[in-house]
């Protein structure tokens, strides 16, 4: 099974419990880099920086990891209406310069829209789409350096330019990979004509195999392939019923209060994606389970990706194994708390992928495990 395999910067706070402070902690500098200096040692493919005003500047915060890492992968994002399509394009060039090649794009065209408001766009949900379409239509052709030394021009219907163009190339060619998620109509739309990764929350398999089948469709009429991914949360134990157990303890200080304080937040989105998240379990703690393994219980109080896939590492192989059938390439993945679920999946689940170290990515030459009585070495794992 040759899959991407990606983990998460949690630059909107990290603990071990939803919904309380208990178990918190503090996301700073060190602790960001500590997580994606362990993503890398351990042989994740890249990691996905979140984007919005409850986090941490992605942009900045993927840069100040570069140095620290050597073959880790950003997934970073870019908001159309929310900056010029130019300065865009230098940001990214910078970054794919800097990092040598390890920049990859997530177009995030929607979000709440009190936020986006207050961040100073005002524009309705398909009008949005309108300046992403456009935007990303001028990113796209700038970094590929069409137009030449004149540079390229564009009159759109929210974006104009002339001579738009890098002095610097982006090291990927003919630009860093653009990826995006979307479960509207427009949304779909713009995935199968502009982009190259298409991302879907951790729905139930049969509702991803529909939104693949649609966008490949749609692909094939404009003469193009789209790859797929898919972001997950994921509880993996030695045992289906520790994961089951760790599952309920996630949520285990989390007030019916809190539980519809979130949810009312997410309805006055217009998210379709978000709408289809809050679909799944409709604020109710007894059915959370929505697909064999994949439970919602993070989505009764977080936006976004909400639902994790749980069970031991055989068990979470054959769910990933389920959705890599359907097309899924790249399975984006995060734990709680980050560090210590990254070291967890990789050490449960890895082996069984044919990733990271397991692979032969890393090799010791000593013995693993701690030394006992001073000369025992630890047994082979069964």
């Amino acid at each position: 099974m040759s899959l991407n395999i990606f983990w998460f910067i949690p630059t909107h706070g990290d603990s071990r419990y939803l919904g309380t402070t208990k178990g918190a902690r503090a996301v700073d500098a060190d602790y960001l880099k500590q997580c994606a200096v362990a993503a890398d040692t351990l042989g994740y493919d890249g990691v996905l920086l979140p984007t919005g005003r409850s986090c941490e500047d992605a942009w900045v915060v993927a840069s100040s990891l570069i140095s620290v890492t050597q073959k880790l992968k950003f997934l970073v994002a870019i908001r159309p209406g929310l900056t010029t399509p130019g300065l865009a394009v230098r940001m990214a060039a910078t970054f794919d310069r800097l990092s040598n090649g390890r920049l990859l794009i997530n177009v995030v065209t929607g979000g709440n829209q009190g936020e986006l408001e207050a961040d100073g766009l005002f524009a309705d949900h398909a009008k949005r789409y309108e300046i992403s379409d456009e935007f990303i239509r001028v990113w796209r052709a700038s970094l590929a350096g069409e137009g030449g030394d004149a540079g390229y021009d564009f009159e759109g219907k929210h974006i104009q330019v002339k001579g738009s163009k890098t002095l610097y190339p982006a090291v990927q060619k003919p630009y860093p990979p653009l990826y995006f998620g979307g479960s509207s109509e427009p949304a779909h739309a713009l995935a199968a004509e502009q982009m190259d990764v298409y991302l879907t929350w951790g729905e139930p398999p049969a509702a991803v195999a529909e939104k693949i089948a649609d966008i490949r469709a749609r692909a094939a009429r404009h003469g193009r392939t789209v790859k797929f991914g898919i972001r997950l949360h994921v509880i993996v134990r030695d045992t289906s019923e520790q994961a089951w157990r760790a599952a309920d303890e996630l949520i285990s200080h989390l007030d019916d209060e809190t539980i519809a304080k979130a949810q009312k937040a997410f309805g006055k989105m217009d998210s379709v994606g978000q709408q289809r998240m809050a679909a799944l379990h409709g604020g109710r703690r007894d059915k959370l389970e929505v697909s064999p393994n994949l439970w919602a219980g993070v989505g009764l109080v977080r936006g976004g990706a909400g639902t994790a896939l749980v069970g031991d590492a055989e068990t979470v192989v054959a769910r990933i194994q389920e959705y890599a059938d359907l097309g899924i390439e790249t399975f984006i993945f995060s734990g709680y708390p980050h560090l210590e679920e990254s070291y967890r999946f990789a050490e449960l689940v890895f082996p069984l992928l044919g990733k990271g170290k397991a692979a032969g990515a890393q090799s010791l030459s000593g013995p693993f495990g701690e030394i006992m009585a001073s000369d025992i070495i630890p047994k082979k794992a069964a």
